[in-house]
Protein backbone atom coordinates (compact mmCIF):
# COMPACT_ATOMS: atom_id res chain seq x y z
CA UNK A 1 0.00 0.00 0.00
CA UNK A 2 1.07 3.41 -0.84
CA UNK A 3 1.60 6.33 1.91
CA UNK A 4 2.78 10.15 2.40
CA UNK A 5 4.61 12.22 4.21
CA UNK A 6 1.74 14.72 5.77
CA UNK A 7 1.73 16.49 9.04
CA UNK A 8 5.54 15.71 10.22
CA UNK A 9 4.57 12.08 10.13
CA UNK A 10 4.26 9.08 7.53
CA UNK A 11 0.64 7.87 6.77
CA UNK A 12 -0.24 4.71 5.05
CA UNK A 13 -3.44 4.45 2.92
CA UNK A 14 -5.16 2.89 0.53
CA UNK A 15 -7.85 3.99 -2.06
CA UNK A 16 -10.96 2.69 -3.62
CA UNK A 17 -13.01 3.67 -6.34
CA UNK A 18 -12.50 6.13 -9.47
CA UNK A 19 -10.10 9.41 -8.37
CA UNK A 20 -12.63 11.19 -9.96
CA UNK A 21 -15.61 10.53 -7.81
CA UNK A 22 -16.99 11.71 -4.73
CA UNK A 23 -13.71 11.69 -2.34
CA UNK A 24 -14.72 10.00 1.15
CA UNK A 25 -11.99 9.90 3.84
CA UNK A 26 -12.72 7.11 6.50
CA UNK A 27 -11.21 7.39 10.14
CA UNK A 28 -10.98 4.47 12.65
CA UNK A 29 -10.68 4.16 16.14
CA UNK A 30 -8.53 3.42 19.13
CA UNK A 31 -5.95 0.80 18.21
CA UNK A 32 -7.95 0.29 15.06
CA UNK A 33 -5.68 -0.43 11.61
CA UNK A 34 -7.39 0.98 8.85
CA UNK A 35 -7.62 -2.82 7.54
CA UNK A 36 -11.30 -2.59 10.09
CA UNK A 37 -13.02 -0.53 7.56
CA UNK A 38 -13.65 -3.60 5.49
CA UNK A 39 -12.57 -4.00 2.16
CA UNK A 40 -15.76 -5.13 0.76
CA UNK A 41 -17.69 -2.07 2.80
CA UNK A 42 -15.26 0.26 1.07
CA UNK A 43 -15.80 -1.42 -2.68
CA UNK A 44 -19.84 -0.88 -1.65
CA UNK A 45 -18.90 2.82 -1.24
CA UNK A 46 -16.77 3.35 -4.35
CA UNK A 47 -19.82 1.37 -6.46
CA UNK A 48 -21.94 4.51 -5.04
CA UNK A 49 -19.80 6.87 -6.79
CA UNK A 50 -17.04 7.89 -3.87
CA UNK A 51 -13.23 7.73 -4.00
CA UNK A 52 -12.81 5.81 -1.07
CA UNK A 53 -9.68 6.34 1.17
CA UNK A 54 -8.82 4.28 4.44
CA UNK A 55 -5.84 4.75 6.37
CA UNK A 56 -3.83 3.68 9.28
CA UNK A 57 -3.60 6.89 12.16
CA UNK A 58 -0.71 7.77 13.97
CA UNK A 59 0.46 5.50 15.92
CA UNK A 60 -0.83 2.21 14.45
CA UNK A 61 -0.37 -0.26 11.44
CA UNK A 62 2.01 1.02 9.29
CA UNK A 63 2.12 4.53 9.93
CA UNK A 64 4.45 6.40 11.91
CA UNK A 65 4.89 5.17 15.43
CA UNK A 66 5.85 7.93 18.33
CA UNK A 67 7.60 5.71 20.57
CA UNK A 68 10.28 8.65 21.36
CA UNK A 69 6.85 10.31 23.03
CA UNK A 70 7.24 7.72 25.48
CA UNK A 71 3.90 5.87 27.00
CA UNK A 72 1.71 8.13 29.38
CA UNK A 73 0.14 6.55 33.11
CA UNK A 74 -2.61 5.46 31.77
CA UNK A 75 -4.57 4.93 35.37
CA UNK A 76 -3.36 8.69 36.21
CA UNK A 77 -4.84 10.18 33.45
CA UNK A 78 -8.18 8.46 34.11
CA UNK A 79 -8.14 9.66 37.31
CA UNK A 80 -7.52 13.23 36.26
CA UNK A 81 -10.76 12.75 33.97
CA UNK A 82 -12.75 11.44 36.62
CA UNK A 83 -11.74 14.46 38.80
CA UNK A 84 -12.21 17.00 36.28
CA UNK A 85 -8.34 17.91 36.17
CA UNK A 86 -6.35 18.27 33.10
CA UNK A 87 -4.67 15.40 31.28
CA UNK A 88 -1.35 15.83 30.18
CA UNK A 89 -0.77 13.54 26.59
CA UNK A 90 2.13 13.50 24.22
CA UNK A 91 -0.78 14.90 21.53
CA UNK A 92 -4.58 14.91 21.28
CA UNK A 93 -7.41 14.72 18.75
CA UNK A 94 -6.85 17.67 17.10
CA UNK A 95 -3.83 16.95 15.60
CA UNK A 96 -4.62 13.87 14.49
CA UNK A 97 -7.52 15.36 12.59
CA UNK A 98 -4.46 17.40 11.31
CA UNK A 99 -2.52 14.00 10.01
CA UNK A 100 -6.14 13.53 8.04
CA UNK A 101 -5.95 16.71 6.40
CA UNK A 102 -2.36 16.15 5.50
CA UNK A 103 -3.63 13.13 4.28
CA UNK A 104 -5.64 15.44 1.96
CA UNK A 105 -3.22 17.63 1.18
CA UNK A 106 -0.68 15.17 0.08
CA UNK A 107 -3.62 13.30 -2.29
CA UNK A 108 -4.46 16.87 -3.22
CA UNK A 109 -8.67 16.63 -2.10
CA UNK A 110 -9.70 20.34 -1.36
CA UNK A 111 -12.16 18.61 0.81
CA UNK A 112 -13.77 15.39 1.24
CA UNK A 113 -17.21 13.35 2.83
CA UNK A 114 -14.97 12.35 6.45
CA UNK A 115 -16.87 9.27 8.01
CA UNK A 116 -15.18 7.87 11.09
CA UNK A 117 -15.61 5.08 13.60
CA UNK A 118 -15.63 5.63 17.48
CA UNK A 119 -12.31 7.31 18.53
CA UNK A 120 -12.11 8.20 14.34
CA UNK A 121 -15.70 9.57 15.08
CA UNK A 122 -14.01 11.85 17.69
CA UNK A 123 -11.65 12.94 15.29
CA UNK A 124 -14.03 13.54 12.18
CA UNK A 125 -15.59 15.79 14.39
CA UNK A 126 -12.34 17.78 15.07
CA UNK A 127 -11.47 17.88 11.73
CA UNK A 128 -14.69 19.79 11.62
CA UNK A 129 -14.40 21.85 14.36
CA UNK A 130 -10.34 22.66 13.47
CA UNK A 131 -11.14 22.26 9.14
CA UNK A 132 -14.57 23.22 8.43
CA UNK A 133 -13.22 24.33 5.23
CA UNK A 134 -12.24 20.77 4.31
CA UNK A 135 -15.04 18.55 5.14
CA UNK A 136 -18.08 18.35 2.92
CA UNK A 137 -20.38 15.92 5.18
CA UNK A 138 -20.11 14.53 8.60
CA UNK A 139 -20.83 10.84 9.84
CA UNK A 140 -20.49 9.85 13.17
CA UNK A 141 -20.62 6.23 13.95
CA UNK A 142 -20.86 5.05 17.57
CA UNK A 143 -18.76 7.82 18.88
CA UNK A 144 -19.05 10.69 21.53
CA UNK A 145 -18.45 14.30 21.81
CA UNK A 146 -16.46 13.68 24.91
CA UNK A 147 -19.65 14.93 27.44
CA UNK A 148 -18.17 14.26 30.89
CA UNK A 149 -21.26 13.73 32.13
CA UNK A 150 -22.40 11.17 29.81
CA UNK A 151 -22.77 7.71 31.31
CA UNK A 152 -19.63 5.49 31.35
CA UNK A 153 -18.59 2.10 29.39
CA UNK A 154 -20.44 -0.69 31.02
CA UNK A 155 -17.47 -2.66 33.61
CA UNK A 156 -17.39 -5.29 31.13
CA UNK A 157 -16.27 -3.23 28.20
CA UNK A 158 -14.04 -0.91 30.19
CA UNK A 159 -12.48 -4.04 32.30
CA UNK A 160 -11.43 -5.22 28.45
CA UNK A 161 -9.94 -1.86 27.39
CA UNK A 162 -7.66 -2.03 29.80
CA UNK A 163 -6.84 -5.16 30.07
CA UNK A 164 -3.20 -5.61 29.66
CA UNK A 165 -2.02 -5.98 26.17
CA UNK A 166 -1.19 -9.45 24.43
CA UNK A 167 2.08 -10.34 23.77
CA UNK A 168 2.12 -12.78 20.95
CA UNK A 169 0.52 -13.21 17.71
CA UNK A 170 -2.18 -15.95 19.05
CA UNK A 171 -2.66 -13.86 22.08
CA UNK A 172 -3.34 -11.11 20.13
CA UNK A 173 -6.15 -12.87 18.25
CA UNK A 174 -7.74 -14.34 21.27
CA UNK A 175 -7.89 -11.09 22.90
CA UNK A 176 -9.72 -9.65 19.37
CA UNK A 177 -12.97 -12.16 19.85
CA UNK A 178 -13.09 -11.42 23.45
CA UNK A 179 -12.86 -8.05 23.15
CA UNK A 180 -15.55 -8.45 20.26
CA UNK A 181 -17.78 -10.54 22.17
CA UNK A 182 -17.60 -8.46 24.70
CA UNK A 183 -18.72 -5.13 22.79
CA UNK A 184 -20.29 -6.15 19.78
CA UNK A 185 -23.72 -6.27 18.25
CA UNK A 186 -25.82 -8.52 20.50
CA UNK A 187 -29.02 -8.59 17.67
CA UNK A 188 -26.86 -10.31 15.59
CA UNK A 189 -24.72 -13.02 14.38
CA UNK A 190 -21.34 -12.55 15.93
CA UNK A 191 -18.76 -13.96 12.69
CA UNK A 192 -15.65 -15.08 14.80
CA UNK A 193 -13.51 -16.26 11.37
CA UNK A 194 -14.11 -12.73 10.51
CA UNK A 195 -12.43 -11.01 13.87
CA UNK A 196 -9.83 -13.79 14.44
CA UNK A 197 -8.32 -12.91 10.38
CA UNK A 198 -8.63 -9.58 11.15
CA UNK A 199 -6.52 -9.99 14.03
CA UNK A 200 -4.36 -12.08 12.63
CA UNK A 201 -4.35 -9.37 9.65
CA UNK A 202 -3.24 -6.34 12.03
CA UNK A 203 -1.26 -7.67 14.34
CA UNK A 204 1.07 -8.96 11.08
CA UNK A 205 0.64 -5.42 9.79
CA UNK A 206 2.16 -3.72 13.18
CA UNK A 207 1.98 -4.29 16.66
CA UNK A 208 1.82 -1.26 18.86
CA UNK A 209 0.22 -1.32 22.35
CA UNK A 210 2.02 1.99 23.35
CA UNK A 211 0.86 3.52 20.26
CA UNK A 212 -2.95 2.68 21.69
CA UNK A 213 -2.25 3.44 25.55
CA UNK A 214 -1.01 7.53 23.28
CA UNK A 215 -4.27 7.37 21.68
CA UNK A 216 -6.49 6.51 24.42
CA UNK A 217 -4.49 9.40 26.37
CA UNK A 218 -5.05 11.83 23.52
CA UNK A 219 -9.18 11.17 23.87
CA UNK A 220 -9.25 11.87 27.77
CA UNK A 221 -7.15 14.88 27.08
CA UNK A 222 -9.04 16.74 24.62
CA UNK A 223 -12.03 16.85 26.53
CA UNK A 224 -15.23 17.76 25.39
CA UNK A 225 -16.41 18.94 22.18
CA UNK A 226 -19.94 19.99 23.18
CA UNK A 227 -19.61 23.43 22.90
CA UNK A 228 -17.82 23.61 19.73
CA UNK A 229 -19.82 21.15 17.94
CA UNK A 230 -22.38 23.93 18.09
CA UNK A 231 -21.13 25.78 15.35
CA UNK A 232 -20.86 23.17 12.94
CA UNK A 233 -22.49 23.78 9.84
CA UNK A 234 -22.10 20.97 7.62
CA UNK A 235 -24.52 18.07 6.89
CA UNK A 236 -23.97 15.73 9.35
CA UNK A 237 -25.42 12.04 10.25
CA UNK A 238 -24.72 10.77 13.79
CA UNK A 239 -24.96 6.38 14.04
CA UNK A 240 -24.90 4.62 16.80
CA UNK A 241 -26.21 1.44 17.94
CA UNK A 242 -29.05 0.96 21.23
CA UNK A 243 -27.27 -1.73 22.50
CA UNK A 244 -23.15 -0.15 22.65
CA UNK A 245 -21.73 -1.20 25.78
CA UNK A 246 -19.04 0.78 25.20
CA UNK A 247 -19.96 4.06 23.88
CA UNK A 248 -23.46 4.00 25.36
CA UNK A 249 -26.51 5.20 23.01
CA UNK A 250 -26.45 8.43 25.12
CA UNK A 251 -23.11 9.65 23.55
CA UNK A 252 -24.91 9.07 20.37
CA UNK A 253 -27.93 11.23 21.22
CA UNK A 254 -25.98 14.03 22.95
CA UNK A 255 -23.94 14.05 19.21
CA UNK A 256 -26.55 14.62 17.61
CA UNK A 257 -28.27 16.82 19.57
CA UNK A 258 -24.98 19.42 19.87
CA UNK A 259 -24.79 19.24 15.56
CA UNK A 260 -27.38 21.77 14.19
CA UNK A 261 -29.28 19.74 11.74
CA UNK A 262 -27.85 16.68 12.65
CA UNK A 263 -29.69 13.44 11.62
CA UNK A 264 -29.66 10.44 14.65
CA UNK A 265 -29.75 7.22 12.61
CA UNK A 266 -30.44 4.31 16.04
CA UNK A 267 -29.73 0.77 15.03
CA UNK A 268 -31.37 -1.78 17.28
CA UNK A 269 -28.97 -4.67 18.67
CA UNK A 270 -25.56 -2.42 16.96
CA UNK A 271 -22.87 -2.63 19.38
CA UNK A 272 -19.72 -1.33 19.72
CA UNK A 273 -18.79 -3.04 16.13
CA UNK A 274 -20.23 -2.81 12.32
CA UNK A 275 -21.85 -6.32 11.61
CA UNK A 276 -22.15 -7.10 7.87
CA UNK A 277 -25.99 -7.19 7.83
CA UNK A 278 -26.21 -3.08 8.85
CA UNK A 279 -23.81 -2.64 6.29
CA UNK A 280 -26.51 -2.05 3.97
CA UNK A 281 -28.60 0.50 6.18
CA UNK A 282 -25.59 2.46 6.95
CA UNK A 283 -23.76 2.55 3.15
CA UNK A 284 -27.32 3.92 2.26
CA UNK A 285 -27.67 6.62 4.61
CA UNK A 286 -24.27 7.78 4.27
CA UNK A 287 -24.30 7.75 0.48
CA UNK A 288 -28.01 9.53 0.71
CA UNK A 289 -26.12 12.33 3.32
CA UNK A 290 -23.45 13.12 0.34
CA UNK A 291 -25.84 13.59 -1.99
CA UNK A 292 -27.28 16.27 -0.22
CA UNK A 293 -23.41 18.05 -0.89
Amino acid sequence: MPNVAANGITIEYEEFGDRGGRPMLLIMGLGAQMVLWHEDFCKQLAARGHHVIRFDNRDVGKSTSLDHLGVPNVVAALGATLTRQPVKAPYLLRDMAADAVGLLDALRIDKAHVVGASMGGMIAQALAIEFPSRVLTLTSIMSSTGNPELPPATPAAMSVLLAPPPTSRDEAIERSVTVFRTIGSPGFEFDEPEVRRRAALSFDRGFNPAGTVRQLVAVLASGSRTEALKAVRVPTLVVHGKDDPLVPFAAGQDTAAAIPGARLLAIAGMGHDMPKAIWPQLIDAISALAARA
